[in-house]
């Protein structure tokens, strides 16, 4: 029997945002190669038989290296199983699916991609901020801020600084810096901004700022859960409850 593999996104966390087909994928899945995100109710979709591996990855504390979640997709799709490569999110954004697709397609496996909700568009959602409105932003940048070296990687500050709505993955160590260099190429220190900490999950956290505040208030608040920041002037938008409420937590 040949086998096959999906690359398959869980969405931020929260199963009732996950997709039909994904939910169907995973149940249907022979080895579920999971990513540290994906919350317990989609990873219990599975069917009892099941081999569950995780293969998760945390900022600072990597489980598994990224060609060794390549071997193992393939030596099980090679065995005539059918591999579901679950991601937190969509495999395509900051996901390493590339990487991953790259090596079946080399090997002949074949593979389908199915989209998940990106953290960015979950985080908008929750926080009714719209991520383009029109007259205030009329573009969205998903930019990771994060490098091995925890420095930051080349991007152009000066044309990300100029407008729209900057969505920054993995920057929590590299916030401060982040916040420097554009305020440096000329981003107003009074740019409203928000970290969002778990986002979707019944532990969200959030923190609304500033460009000039909000890495200190990351700082301050401290936790190890993925963290989304939005920055832009549609972050001002957000539900007005929502912003009151958080603003007074994030003071206190």
């Amino acid at each position: 029997m040949k086998g096959r593999a999906s690359l398959v996104g869980a969405g931020p966390g929260d199963p009732e945002l996950l997709t039909l087909k994904a939910a169907r994928l995973i149940g249907e899945a022979d080895v579920l190669l999971v990513d540290k995100l994906v919350s317990p109710e989609i990873i219990a979709m599975a069917k009892p038989e099941c081999r569950i591996v995780d293969v998760g990855k945390r900022c600072g504390r990597h489980s598994m290296q990224q060609a060794a979640i390549n071997r193992l997709i393939l030596q099980h799709a090679r065995a005539g199983r059918h591999v579901v490569r679950l991601k937190g999110g969509d495999p395509f954004v900051f996901g390493r699916g590339g990487e991953e697709l790259e090596t079946l397609r080399e090997a002949g496996v074949p593979v389908e991609v199915v989209p998940g909700i990106t953290t960015a568009l979950a985080v908008g959602a929750r926080l009714q901020v719209p991520l383009t409105h029109r007259g205030v932003s009329r573009s969205l940048h998903l930019l990771t801020a994060h490098n091995h070296a925890d420095a930051l990687p080349e991007h152009d500050w000066a044309a990300l600084a100029r407008g729209g709505t900057l969505a920054v993955y993995m920057g929590v160590r590299t916030l401060p810096l982040l916040a420097e260099r554009l305020l440096g190429v000329g981003m107003a220190a009074t740019t409203p901004a928000v970290a969002v900490q778990n986002a979707t999950l019944p532990n969200e956290q959030r923190l609304f700022g500033t460009l000039a505040t909000i890495a200190g208030l990351v700082q301050a608040q401290g936790g190890d859960g993925p963290m989304m920041v939005l920055i832009g002037e549609v972050v001002a938008m957000a539900q007005p409850l929502m912003l009151g409420d958080t603003a007074a937590h994030a003071a206190a």
